[in-house]
């Protein structure tokens, strides 16, 4: 990871706040999350896969390998090859890391019948997938090789398409303002002449014109960014800039009349007869990587309390209130909050609550308080409460500690 000068940059941050860091003996690209890191990505995780539950969708997991076939059928292969890891010998098969999750996702759809009635389908999961990066545009979180992505797919009817691509766009909205994220501009990405993209110019008309109307619906203004597409089909796609004025993708929606068609994934309608699906790709915060470099940058370390990785630390004034604090922390523990204890001999109590000072409460136990089974609140925005009893402490601070 190379060292930035900018001390808001989520590279230096993320270093300094002990999130996360690499090595040269996992290679380049490919980042390890300490455990705060990895507290910060859990509860994003968890906040992304009830936000699709409570919208419909049915998580699965699929294999993060698949034949080379898999990637000739889905045209990834002949578009896409050149960023994906050569294929590994199996016997007399090539298997491929998977560039993307739509393929494993059209399988999934394809192996049982599917009828109108169970349609839209919404299929989500947060998989692994692998980029053959060049080194040279590799940095931090932002651009790896290794990434966790929050995908999803729709399989739905051609009139259902306009309203999924509207509530994808809602989600998305609504979890940048959980997030404290602000979107620089939507872009509705499409073809450049020449371009490696399927040649179907009617696909093209036909997905570009829907998603304009979804954003026009939406009342959301956007720019037209030619040569941003994916191979098969255009995207609308949410955009953020970092502390250096860096523009990326975070999350998109895309509408795909292509793989369908390659798949041959098919419904059965109310006429009886065999009709093909449309398939809607939507990510809400993109890759989990990226999302917690914006995060960094955009909070300084200083998480919302549903994100922090250490929501309670738990200050005794002196070493007699250890036990106590051992105790409330492990009560805190129980009712689902990560909380600590601090070692009351690493410093004096002032010291103490000013090295904890991104920890969103401080829970203060002193001999008047540890008597009377109470604690002092502090807060990181500098408001003080209490002294409270220990459980009303730690439903104030259950209640606040939600998304």
């Amino acid at each position: 990871m190379h060292e930035s000068t900018d001390h808001r940059d989520h590279r230096r941050l993320g270093r300094e706040l002990d999130l996360f860091d690499t090595d040269r003996l996992i290679g380049a690209g490919l980042p390890y999350w300490l455990p705060d890191g990895a507290a910060v990505r859990h509860a994003l995780e968890e906040y992304v896969r009830e936000v699709e539950r409570l919208a419909g969708y049915r998580h699965v997991h699929s294999p993060v390998l698949g034949k080379r076939e898999l990637y000739e059928i889905s045209g990834h292969w002949a578009h896409y090859s050149e960023d994906m890891f050569p294929p590994m010998r199996l016997g007399g098969e090539e298997v491929v890391l998977r560039p993307s999750l739509c393929p494993h996702h059209a399988v999934i759809f394809r192996a049982r019948p599917r009828s109108h009635r169970d349609l839209p389908l919404r299929l989500a999961e947060l998989g692994g997938m692998f980029r053959s990066e060049m080194s040279g545009v590799l940095g931090g979180l932002t651009r790896v090789r290794s990434i966790q992505l929050n995908d999803a797919h729709i399989f739905c009817r051609p009139d259902q398409v306009a309203e999924e691509v509207r509530s994808a766009l809602a989600l998305i909205h609504g979890a940048y303002r959980a997030l404290g994220i602000e979107p620089a501009r939507h872009r509705l990405s499409l073809p450049a002449e020449g371009g490696k993209y399927v040649a179907d110019p009617e696909m093209w008309q036909r997905a570009g014109r829907l998603l304009a109307e979804a954003l026009d619906e939406a009342g959301v203004p956007y720019e037209e960014e030619v040569g941003e597409a994916a191979f098969y089909g255009p995207k609308i796609d949410v955009q953020v800039v970092d502390r250096a004025g860096r523009e990326s993708t975070l999350s998109t929606v895309q509408v795909d009349f292509h793989q369908p068609a390659r798949f041959d994934l098919g419904y059965t309608g109310p006429d009886g007869a065999r009709h093909r699906p449309v398939m809607v790709h939507r990510a809400v915060i993109g890759s989990v990587e990226r999302a917690v470099a914006h995060l960094i940058e955009v909070h300084q370390g200083a998480f919302p309390a549903w994100l922090a990785p250490v929501q309670l630390l738990v200050q005794p004034v002196a070493e007699e209130q250890r036990p106590q604090a051992e105790a409330l922390v492990r009560q805190a523990l129980r009712q689902g909050l990560r909380a600590e204890p601090a070692d009351p001999r690493s410093g004096t109590l002032g010291a103490r609550v000013r090295a904890g000072r991104l920890v969103p409460y401080q829970a203060v136990i002193g001999a008047a308080e540890a008597a009377d089974g109470l604690v002092s609140l502090r807060l990181r925005d500098g408001r003080r409460i209490g002294p409270l009893p220990e459980a009303e402490a730690l439903r104030l601070i259950g209640d606040e500690a939600r998304p």
